[in-house]
């Protein structure tokens, strides 16, 4: 799921009588998503084991891709990134497989995380955190509640103006891809013409395209129904208990943000005793707790609250369940053709 949020840099030491102790090992670069792990996860990771490691920030996929990309993994060693993107790494030979051996904490993981399609075994990749997209709204706003993704792209009379979209590429389409019951990795060109005109005519009725601030305008009411991440309707949820998730009748999609290690990386070892240290039960369900999220680790999900799921009942979601839904794939060269519908849908009057 992609984050658009100001870049921070967070630098964690070791003390100094560890430099004594012998050659010190590359310090670790870790490049994740402001917000998307305990702050002070570093600096504890550090203590714990000895291993100097920094933190980056970008603020989307596609931004640390480039870098990777115009890199060749150079100057990272763990870095996050959802299933689509560690697909297009992985078949670019950037990342290093995954030594298994080096990784214990993997057998928290549910069974579903350990074969998800892009990558059954987790042999490049790690998933840290997983959800859906659907609808979110103000129940005391909408009536009667809606159930399909057309619900959004052509809403009542009372919500015309008051409806947002998500604007990264592809949960836009996979709006309309799902509206019309394709694959939300649909690359069929017709299909694909079909889902723009569709978003094109569904914009009349939109508020915006928002990624970021749609939960904050459920709240005040200058939205009613709005197309969500299920961890940020959530936020919204925090603050009003009037807000609700449904995933709609027709399906959505399966997102999965992964670490991976990068094949440029100095210090191996550690980068995999870092996703190590993530995957420890607590360590984990630190982002369930705290950025309302589902994770694939089973310890870390039992020890929540009962009361997060009475409050929030989309973590309750069974990982049955979640993976019943169609994952988020690359899609190849039609990612092109994806960003040129975009383009033309946001350029439309």
């Amino acid at each position: 799921m992609p984050h658009s949020l100001a870049p921070l840099r967070i630098a964690a030491t070791l003390a100094a009588g560890l430099a004594a102790a012998g050659p010190a090992a590359a310090e670790l670069v870790i490049s994740n998503w402001d917000g998307y792990m305990a702050p002070d996860a570093v600096d504890a990771f550090a203590a714990a084991t000895g291993e100097a490691a920094e933190m980056v920030v970008h603020a989307t996929n596609e931004e640390i891709m480039g870098k990777l990309i115009a890199s060749g993994g150079q100057g990272y060693d763990v870095v996050f990134v959802s299933s689509p993107f560690a697909e297009v790494l992985n078949n670019l030979g950037l990342l290093e497989p995954v030594d298994a051996a080096k990784v214990p904490n993997l057998a928290n993981l549910y069974p579903e995380a350990a074969a998800l399609p892009h990558d059954p075994g987790n042999t490049f990749s790690v998933p840290y955190a997983w959800g859906t997209t659907g609808l979110c709204y103000r129940s005391d706003l909408v009536s009667p509640e809606p159930t399909s993704w057309n619900d959004l792209l052509h809403p009542a009379e009372a919500q015309v103006g008051k409806v947002t979209l998500l604007g990264t590429d592809r949960w836009l389409l996979a709006a309309g891809f799902l509206a019309r019951g394709y694959s939300v990795n649909e690359t069929d060109q017709a299909k694909l013409d079909e889902v723009e005109a569709d978003l094109i005519e569904a914009k009349k009725t939109m508020l915006a395209f928002d990624d970021t601030t749609f939960y904050s305008k459920l709240v005040s009411g200058e939205a009613t129904l709005v197309h969500a991440w299920d961890g940020w309707c959530n936020y919204g949820i925090a603050e009003n208990p009037a807000i609700k998730f449904v995933i709609p009748s027709e399906g959505s999609d399966l997102w999965v943000d992964t670490m991976v290690v990068m094949k440029a990386s100095q210090n191996k070892d550690g980068a995999f005793k870092f996703i190590d240290y993530i995957l420890d039960a607590k360590n984990h369900a630190w982002a369930a707790e705290n950025i309302l999220y589902k994770v694939p680790n089973r310890p870390a999900m039992e020890s929540l609250s009962p009361d997060m799921a009475a409050t929030y009942p989309n973590m309750a979601m069974a990982p049955a369940d979640l993976v019943a839904l169609e994952q988020l794939r690359d899609v190849g060269e039609a990612s092109r053709a994806y960003a040129k519908a975009v383009s033309a849908i946001k350029a439309a009057q």
